[in-house]
């Protein structure tokens, strides 16, 4: 055979070799067999078309949903020693989504939480503030504005199923300028903190430190647009960065893939980022008619935080806030809501997000009833929290409504919440990913 030589294993040794991988294939871990759960709803909500459906099935296979629709065509399909969850009683609706949350942080005294804590206090507290989060029925999250990377960690945890929490989509640093709302102001000029800084000044700055985030981790971009209520600059709502200098922000983040939301106040502000093209304005509690119309143009997601006053007036004296803050939270609350009910009524899209953080997380829910009081439906407002929410996170196809393919992230309350909102504050059932968080529904 042209001088090849064939070798041939003695007979006992390819024995041995066939015995040998058997085992090794026998030893093998088989795959986990994928669990089927089915669901019996007595009143679903069906955000997408804003009807509530009775008597409906909803059939779960793992973690995503397999099949949904009324209980006589979901039932004959169910296989065979799948768990059974009744929910016959019961109200049923998508996991919640707060797209404005600080879920490493939560303000206990003013002085104490700046100069004798360190973002390790944050690291080792943010799970216990994740699970209240997700207890609370919000299955996803936006956090927007972490330091030193412990959002990023923290959505990872939770991610691998090392701890319980939300799905997050994570802003780390804030893009701000010198002096801004996320500088320290108000101090001796001597005062330094080491650690990562979201300071950046003109252009070139920026768009190096976007990149810096982005390589670190970062989801989503936020950008400081205008002064802040809880910092101690002069004003509320001033402009903090020119219109060239926004404009870099969501230029840069767009190169990577990602959207920018901006903390914007000020009317001005805010119409400067409009143009720049973000997705979203946080707070804009001082929004003029022509930044309304500007943001309808252009399909920009208003993401207004009209709880937190009701929080801060009584609570933040006691916990140490200088009166000047105090003050500019006073000079712009009701406005942020007056202004929330005009950009309701223009119809500008609305997205849930409460700044979480800034009042005790798990609280998510209080802030149905203010939506409701200004200006949005019960239904809008729970549109707002699920297929709004998920648009402006880009997770259409798998968060903010109960339908085929998408995660089988699922609440429940005991009543109607289009009847009484309220009923939000204290859900009953939640469920992420398939798996049930917390049952409180009577069998």
């Amino acid at each position: 055979m042209n001088g090849i030589r064939l070798f041939r294993w003695p007979r006992p040794v390819l024995c041995l070799f066939s015995v040998l991988f058997i085992s090794v294939v026998s030893a093998q871990p088989k795959p986990d067999t994928i669990q089927s759960v089915f669901i019996k709803a007595g009143h679903l909500v069906d955000v997408r078309s804003g009807k509530v459906l009775d008597s409906q099935g909803i059939l779960i296979e793992g973690e995503r949903i397999k099949e949904v629709g009324p209980l006589a065509s979901i039932s004959p399909i169910v296989p065979k020693g799948a768990t059974v969850i009744d929910l016959s009683s019961a109200t049923v609706l998508p996991g919640l989504i707060d797209c404005h949350t600080h879920v490493t942080w939560q303000p206990e005294n003013y002085y104490d939480d700046r100069f004798r804590k360190s973002a390790i206090n944050s690291a080792v507290v943010a799970h216990v503030y994740a699970k209240r989060t997700l207890e609370a029925g919000f299955t996803t999250v936006r956090d927007v504005g972490a330091g030193e990377f412990v959002d990023v960690a923290l959505r990872d945890a939770i991610a691998s199923g090392k701890i319980p929490g939300p799905r997050m989509q994570v802003a780390t640093l804030d893009v701000g300028s010198t002096g801004g709302h996320n500088d320290v102001t108000g101090f001796s000029p001597y005062i330094k903190f080491e650690g990562f800084s979201g300071v950046a000044d003109g252009i070139d700055e920026i768009r190096k430190l976007v990149r810096f985030e982005v390589k670190n981790g970062a989801d989503l971009i936020k950008l400081i647009a205008t002064a802040g209520v809880l910092s101690e600059e002069e004003s509320a709502g001033a402009p903090q960065y020119s219109q060239e200098e926004m404009n870099a922000v969501v230029q840069e983040a767009a190169m990577w893939g990602k959207k920018v939301a901006a903390h914007a106040h000020g009317a001005e502000g805010i119409k400067r980022a409009v143009k720049a093209g973000v997705a979203s304005i946080e707070h804009g509690s001082l929004i003029d008619d022509e930044g309304i119309q500007l943001m309808k143009q252009k399909g920009t997601f208003l993401v207004a935080d009209i709880y937190n006053d009701d929080y801060i007036s009584p609570e933040f004296k006691r916990l140490g806030y200088p009166e000047k803050i105090l003050e500019k939270e006073r000079s712009i609350a009701l406005a942020q809501r007056e202004n929330f009910l005009k950009a309701a009524k223009a119809g500008v899209k609305m997205a849930y997000g409460t700044d979480a953080g800034v009042y005790p997380h798990g609280w998510n829910g209080k802030q149905f009833a203010h939506m409701v009081r200004w200006g949005l439906t019960p239904m809008q407002a729970l549109q707002s929290a699920t297929v709004n929410a998920a648009e402006l996170l880009g997770w259409q196809d798998r968060v903010g409504s109960i339908s085929v393919g998408a995660f089988a992230d699922i609440i429940a309350v005991k009543s109607d919440p289009l009847k009484d909102i309220t009923i939000l504050e204290a859900v009953d059932f939640v469920m992420k990913g398939g798996t049930v968080i917390k049952n409180t529904i009577p069998r």
